[in-house]
Formats: C-alpha cells, structure tokens, sequence
C-alpha cells in the first residue's frame, strides 16, 4: 500500500493534496497537520508522536494511528492503534538481522503496526533471500500477517526510504511483493511528474501490489457509495486510476469506449471519496457520493436494484425536503421546528418503552424516521453521521456514560414499583414464559382445572392485556393526517410502512387481473361457490303483519350502499379474507364495494387477490394497508371512495383505527367487530385422533406470535396427553412458519376437565373465535354451545375448511368478543328498515293508547298528532 508522508515544512498543491486524501491513509509528522486533516474529512490519519501521554490525547481527537518508538508504549492504550518505529539509527546500530528480529518478537506481539526506516540498499538487503531461505522482509511480514487485531486485520508492516536514495517503481513493486507498505514522501509524488517524482497513480497501483487475472490487464473495480453498499461493478487501468485521482471523480476504462468519465453525458457523476485495493490485491475498491439519478442506466441507485433501509430512508427524505408537496406531513416538519421536536421526544420515548423485539424494531424505525428529517434539515447526511460514529469509536478515553440529572429523574418517578395485583393471573399467564429455541420440544403449558383457585380459572379465560390507549395514541396521529392531506398522507405512510413508493394509491374497476395458475383459480372459483351458496341462503325475506285491524307493520332490509373490506398482507398472502368480505357484499347487493389491501414490493397487488376482487364486483382497490388504509376509506380522499362501512380483520393497529372512526361522528361510518389476536378452543377426548388435534392447534398457532391457543383435555390421561403433545412439536417443526410457532405455543396452554360439562363450561366462559369438538358425538354438544364465533364438529372437520371453502365465514369476532358479536356474515352488509301504515279504522282503534301514553310523558305535541286526526274523522 502507497502511504504518503507530509512533513510540517511541506507545500503542496491543492489538487496533489486531494488526491494523497484518497488514499487509505497518510502518515504525518505533525501531529496538529493529522488533527486538522481529520476535522476536514480526509482519510485515517497516522502521525509522528514524541511521547505517549500526547498519543492518547491526539488519538481521542480521531488520530488513527499514533507511531511511537518501542520506549514509549503505554500499556492502556489499545494495541491496533500504536505503531513501533525502528529509526535509521537503530537499524545502524543493532544491524538489519536484529531489528527484524526485535520487530517480530516486540513490534508485532505489541503494537499494531511496525515502522521501519530503511535506506535503499537495506531495502535491497531485506528483499533478497537471507541465511534462512526467505528474505527478512517477508518474515517479517508473515509474523505480522499470523497475529490479528481483533476485527482490525493483521498487524502492518511499513518502510520509509531514508538517506540519499530516491522511490522507484521496482522498488515498490519489491516491497509490495513481500507484503509490506511504502512510505513515500509527498513531495516525490506528483499527478504531472517531474524528474525525480512518481506519478501518484502508477506509484499507487504499484506500492499495492495490483495485479490483473484477465487477459485485457484491467483491474476489476467495485464501486461503493457511502454506506459501503455496492453500486455496480466496473474497470480500471493505470490511465483510468491517474485520472480518477486527478478528478477526484469516478472515472474508470470502458471495454468499448476507453477512458469513461462516468455521469460526463448523463449526469449522475460522483464525487471520489476513498480508493483501496482487497487483501488478494486483485480487486480495487472506488467509494464515491453517488449524485443524479443512480450508478445504473436503468436509473436505479445500484445495478443490483434500488436501495432499502437506512439509505433508502435517507435519500427520500433529503429528496423530500426539496420537494415535498404543500400540506403533506413531512413538509410539515421541514417547516414547524416544534412539531419535529415534539415528534423526536415522543419516539424516542416509545422506543425507551418497548419491550418486545418487534415492539423495539418498529419503535426504533419511526425514531429514525423523525431523526433524519433533524438531519436532512441541517443539511447532515448519513455519511456525516457515519463519520461521527467513527470519531467516537476512536476514542479512548470515554466519559462514564451517566445520564444528565433531570432524564435519571424523569425515568425514575416513571418507574416506580406499582402496587401488587390481588389477582394472582400473572403467575398462570405470563410466569416464565418464552419461546421454544431451536432443539427445545415446542409444547404448551399444561394447568389441572381441579387444582386452579377460581382466581386462576377466570384468569385462563382472560386474553393477554393490550394497552390500548399506547396503541391509540400511536394510531390517531397516522388518521389525522390521513383525514387532513388525503392522497398526500395515504401515500407517504405506505412508502413508511411498507416501503413501496407509489405515485397512485387507487385503482379501478375493470382490473387486469394477471395469469394464475389452473389449479389456483379452480379452487378459488370452488371456495366462491360455496361462500356464495351459503351466504345467499342467508337472505331472509320481508316481514309484514297486521297488529290489529287497520295497522300493517313491516321490515324490509336495503344493503349498505358503500362497504369497505380490509384484507390484510403482512406475512401471508390472503385471498380467503377477500372472499370472505366480497361475496357476502355482492349478495347483500352493495353498489360500492372498496378493497384495501398492502401492495407488493413492485407496488402491485397479490394475484390472487385481484382475481378475487374482480369476481365479487369491487369498485375500487386501494394500495394502502394498516391504520392510514382504515382512516381513508372512513373519510375519503382525492382519489379513495368514502365509505358507510368497514369490514375485514387486521392487527391491532387496523383495530384501533377502525375503532376510533366508528366513535368519530365526523366519519359517519359503522364497523363489524373489534378484533384481537386469532385463536382456537380444541375440545378433545380418549376418541380423539392426536394428529387431528395437534393440526387444528397448529394450524391457527401459525398465524402469528401472538395466536391464542387452547386445549381442552377431557379425562385425559398422561400418555394419551403426550401424545398430542409429541404430535405439536413433530408437526410444527415442520412448518415454514415454526419460528411463529415457537413463539405463540409456549404461550398457550392446556386444560385438564374432567367431563365434557367441564369443557362445555369453560369453553361459554372463554367465548373462542373457533371452537373444535374432536370427539365421536361432537354433534351432540352442538346444542350446548352459547358462545363462540364458528364450531367445527367431529373428526373430519378442520377449521381449515372454514377457513377457505365450505361456505362459513372466517371473518369472527375474537379476544371474547363472540359473547356479544357475529360473524361476518349477509346480514352484515344489510341494514332493515321498518314501515307502517293506518288505514282510518286502524288510527281509531289505536288513537287512545297513544295519546295517554304521549300524556304520561308529557309530550303534548306527539298527543295532539292524533287528535287533530280524529277530529276530522
């Protein structure tokens, strides 16, 4: 590696002094010159340190490297960042031999890198072969190499020509042969040589030792942007390297068009930042700040695709601070410094509180979010942060760390012990519970009904809490600006939250529904027959009947005339919800029907799911998901359809949005049911089949972590128990999903009843979203059931069925909710109307009991509606 030395007494051109900054690092003898080429930015800086009390000093300042002499080692200062220097003298003094010998027992096993002073001929000298068959630079060089600094790579070997002599190209050619790194002063190195200096490009290629394994001779260049992701990857040359040098720019070798400026034509030029050479010496490494559209012709970022993450969230907010339309949420920030600084304080507290990994990874997410709006506002971009956390991770002397008086305040008054619960239900839910690692049996807990206290029964009966104020208060800020910017907002939280940038959030009927497979469709169509057998069955016709003679009363019912249906995305892809919510909406008669649902990556929507829509006559699809799909179909926008009501399932967040329109006036709009986490009640007995069983609490366990699963075991004994047990971990270890598995499993559990009344019992009491009867006279405990949201009946009926095809519902209240609530179901989609009419004999016969009842109430007009009538008569 070419490393060039500036002295404190050298001038040089601005230009050669850009280029050597390029470079991997540089070595200086004035340790204010390294300080001051840290704080402008240039690469790692090593410099000449007379003592080690200054080498701490300056290394806390970002120095990379301090080069101290052997004497002046202090032991607290971490090995990777000091390197030994062996002066002229000593070598001249204690001879050649001896100081490679004293460097690799002293200057490897504690430093981070060896200096050795060297004048032309001992150079010559340490690159022939010695007394013991390798010359002594390379010995020196394969100790170095064998002792590795943690993550930092091997300890380096350096030499620096002193005396009279001056750099040539085969010398470097020879040290970077036996492995070691040149010192060369800056001033025998130039970008337009003169007598007696190397061209900085050829001195480079040749100091790293650069060699080519195709048959052209080009080097093999992998372009980096900032972040170190990968661009593309190009070619380069002697000419190409001397002139990207030169430029500061990206400039490579095209295989058709030679020398190639890269963005001369298009723009997307780049700003050179650093290039290296990989540890083979094959590979060239330029990092550059790509600007314009991207490094691909395609006009992506990278020839890999566009970018994600971090970077990806970095380059649209920079974009969007130019940009970003009137009224949308972000150019609110970029112009209200109080609302950014609200918003900062209020994510960095939520991420402080969360505890689950998703909980941490969602909150840590909109706190980047908010941090580099701070940051693109100023005008800091991810590069800047990435150099200071380098800088920081330089330091080594570091403060303890404390948190300022008033936060350790604050969070301890937040903190304080609350006092016990009189309910012992956090012993029976929650008590050493975590998920099955891999090689652990996936099992649930077991609990004895005869042994629970009636504290702990009703407890089992209980879901887990779900703090639903935290949840709303995250949720009302995403409906607001939903309601206040429409498209705008819609469309911003799915790049957010999805990470799909859309220009459009709607489309319309007719759809273009692509190509699905026979089978797929076949099945779908099957699964649309029977929903659509079952569902318009459920049509009951018109009531109408005479009260008494001359009073006809009626109901008749009108479907709803605009429906919203949400089907989830996430971690499955779910036609079934789409059927579930569309066929009964098409057979109510519903004149607008309004699907959303996540998009894809591509910002397409899932196939199948498509083809769904189009089969139950929907109006309009919205590409949006989550909480921002709820709040625009509950109060409309440019482009999204306002709607009368809101169907369909969702995570808590999809809940609570759909709650919080349903209790706002302002959006006139009903909604099915609250909605929690999926969940299954299997009853089983000495009949029941252990893999039927273990299935059918597989099968809806899968859905996600949170999945509430029970088993109800009746009169069970230890081995017919194990069983199931067995046939839960051979079956789900199985499964594409058992990661989930492993999670909601280990927080389910299993009942132990004594009699089928037990279970019928405890089953009422828990009011499950599916309730399995897995026994040979399931059908007769069919009458027994009063509350649950479906009932699967006997051996052969998976809850799997009704989930797709046999004709049910799948959409079903949960969390307790079928205590009060249906299913999805025709009615659903229908509201009734009633009328009546009085024939002149009919008000007369019912004249007098309305009017003393309009008396006892003392509402006198509704008296006098009737007897101003029968006067007339």
């Amino acid at each position: 590696m070419l490393v060039p030395k500036i002295t404190s007494t050298l001038t040089l051109d601005p230009s050669l002094q850009q280029a050597l900054s390029l470079l991997p690092f540089t070595l200086y003898t004035d340790e204010q010159q390294a300080v001051a080429s840290i704080e402008s930015g240039y690469a790692s800086a090593w410099a000449d340190i007379a003592s080690a009390a200054q080498a701490k000093d300056l290394l806390n300042s970002g120095l990379s490297v301090a080069v101290l002499a052997p004497t002046q080692l202090d032991a607290t200062i971490d090995t990777s960042r000091i390197a030994f220097r062996y002066s002229a003298a000593d070598v001249a003094a204690r001879g050649l031999k001896s100081i490679v010998e004293c460097a690799i027992a002293e200057g490897v096993q504690r430093a981070g890198a060896v200096v050795l002073e060297l004048t032309a001929d001992q150079i010559n000298e340490a690159t022939l072969l010695a007394d013991g068959g390798k010359p002594l630079l390379v010995q020196l060089v394969n100790a170095a190499s064998a002792k590795l600094l943690g993550t930092d790579g091997p300890v380096r070997v350096l030499v620096e020509l002193v005396g009279d002599g001056s750099w040539t190209i085969g010398m470097l050619l020879r040290l970077a042969g036996a492995g070691a790194d040149a010192v060369v002063s800056a001033d025998q190195l130039a970008l337009d040589p003169q007598e007696g200096q190397l061209a900085l490009g050829e001195a480079f290629i040749a100091a790293s030792g650069l060699v080519s394994d195709r048959a052209d001779g080009l080097f093999t260049t992998v372009v980096v942007d900032e972040q170190r992701v990968c661009l593309g990857v190009v070619y380069s040359n002697a000419a190409s390297v001397a002139a990207a040098l030169a430029a500061a720019q990206g400039v490579y070798w095209s295989r058709k068009r030679g020398l190639w400026h890269k963005g001369a034509t298009s723009g997307a030029t780049q700003t050179l930042l650093s290039v290296a050479v990989d540890c083979d010496s094959d590979v060239l490494s330029f990092r550059v700040r790509q600007n314009g559209a991207g490094f691909c012709h395609h006009n992506t970022r990278t020839c890999f695709g566009p970018v994600a993450g971090i970077s990806q969230l970095a380059q649209v907010v920079a974009e969007r601070r130019d940009n970003a339309p009137e009224g949308s949420y972000t150019r609110r920030l970029f112009g209200d410094e109080q609302l950014l600084r609200a918003k900062l304080l209020e994510e960095a507290t939520e991420l402080a509180d969360a505890s689950s990994k998703s909980d941490v990874a969602f909150e840590a997410a909109d706190l980047l979010y908010f941090v580099m709006v701070k940051c693109a506002a100023h005008g800091v971009t991810l590069a800047d942060i990435e150099r200071s956390l380098d800088l920081k991770h330089r330091k080594v002397v570091r403060r303890p760390g404390n948190a300022k008086p008033q936060f350790a305040a604050a969070v301890a008054s937040a903190t304080k012990p609350e006092a016990p619960s009189a309910i012992a239900r956090t012993s029976i839910l929650s008590a050493d519970i975590r998920p099955a690692q891999p090689g652990e049996q996936i099992r649930m807990r077991v609990y004895a009904d005869s042994e629970l206290t009636t504290v702990e029964r009703d407890a089992l009966q209980q879901r887990p809490i779900i703090d639903s104020e935290e949840i709303m208060r995250r949720v009302r800020p995403i409906v607001d600006a939903v309601r206040a910017n429409g498209d705008a907002a819609v469309l911003e939280f799915t790049a957010k939250f999805d990470r799909v940038k859309l220009d459009h959030t709607v489309i319309r009927a007719p759809f273009e529904v692509p190509a699905l497979s026979d089978a797929v469709r076949a099945a779908i169509d099957q699964a649309y027959s029977n929903v659509h057998a079952f569902h318009s069955a459920q049509l009951g016709a018109d009531t109408c009947i005479e009260t008494m003679p001359g009073v006809k009363c009626s109901r008749f019912s009108r479907a709803i005339e605009r429906v919203g249906l949400y089907v989830p995305g996430g971690t499955a892809v779910l036609p079934s919800s789409a059927l579930m919510l569309g066929v009964p909406a098409q057979v109510a008669g519903c004149r607008e029907i309004v699907l959303a649902t996540p998009p894809r990556s591509d910002g397409s929507i899932v196939p199948e799911v498509l083809y769904v829509a189009h089969k139950v006559g929907a109006t309009a699809i919205v590409k949006a998901g989550g909480a921002q799909a709820i709040a625009a179909m509950a109060y409309g926008t440019e482009t999204v359809p306002k709607v009368d009501k809101i169907c369909g399932p969702g995570n808590q967040y999809v809940t609570a949005a759909k709650m919080l329109a349903q209790n706002d006036t302002a959006a006139m709009v009903a909604i099915d049911m609250p909605a929690g986490p999926s969940e299954v009640l299997v009853v089983a007995d000495a009949t029941s089949i252990p893999a039927y069983v273990a299935s059918d609490l597989l099968s809806q366990a899968e859905h996600g972590p949170d999945s509430q699963v029970v088993l109800l075991a009746v009169d069970l004994t230890d081995e017919q128990l194990a069983a199931i047990e067995a046939q839960v971990h051979e079956q789900a270890s199985r499964l594409p999903r058992v990661d989930i598995v492993r999670q909601s499993i280990p927080k389910s559990y299993c009942l132990r009843v004594a009699s089928m009344a037990d279970a019928m019992h405890f089953s009422n009491a828990y009011g499950p979203e599916h309730l399995i009867l897995q026994n040979d006279r399931a059908s007769d405990y069919v009458a027994d059931v009063i509350n649950a949201g479906s009932v699967f009946v006997g051996p052969y009926s998976p809850e799997s069925c009704g989930d797709y095809a046999s004709g049910t519902n799948h959409t079903l209240p949960t969390y307790g909710f079928s205590k009060m609530y249906s299913g999805v179901n025709t009615g659903t989609f229908v509201k009734h109307i009633t009328s009546q009419e009085l024939t002149r004999e009919g008000l007369a016969n019912i004249a007098q009991t309305v009017m003393t009842l309009a008396e006892v109430e003392e509402l006198e007009a509704h008296r006098n509606a009737v007897a101003i009538r029968l006067r007339d008569m």
